[in-house]
């Protein structure tokens, strides 16, 4: 059975998010999405229109991969470099509006849950969500580059 570490992340999050998109109602985008920015290190709001979807894709992977995990290391893995003119550049950390706003559509879908002292980790229902689709870019791995079926023999 493949799982999230097993395929590459590009793909499996890109297609994760079209699935969210497309079957999840409880995640949507709020209203104030498309004006913001995703922390003070960025310069301007994201410019792809699914980037919500993305970003919660993103979200399940790092519980799948880290769980349980908090907001304040979410916000680390986030955020970034912050350029202040002259002075030296500084590692900041992302908004934290956002992610907290997609782990609650993502616990209200019933994908991830909160544990008290750690922090979000996976349901049953999330987990298995996120290994039938990395079956799924598995096989189309496969199909791209026919030479990677050797690697899915042994399981």
């Amino acid at each position: 059975m493949k799982t999230p570490h097993d395929v590459p992340a590009s793909k499996f999050i890109k297609k994760l998010a079209k699935y969210l998109k497309e079957n999840v109602d409880e995640v949507n985008p709020p209203t104030w999405a498309s004006i913001v920015k995703t922390g003070s290190h960025v310069q301007r709001q994201p410019q792809n229109s699914d980037w919500w979807y993305i970003r919660c894709a993103s979200l399940l992977r790092k519980v799948y991969i880290y769980g349980p995990i908090g907001l304040e290391k979410l916000r680390a893995e986030y955020g970034g470099r912050k350029d202040f003119g002259v002075k030296p550049e500084h590692v900041v950390k992302a908004g934290g509006a956002i992610i907290r706003k997609a782990l609650q559509q993502l616990e209200a879908a019933g994908l991830i849950e909160t544990t008290k002292p750690k922090g979000r980790r996976m349901t049953k229902e999330g987990r298995k969500l996120l290994q039938e689709i990395a079956e799924d870019v598995g096989k189309e791995l496969v199909k791209e580059l026919p030479e990677l079926e050797k690697y899915q023999k042994g399981e």
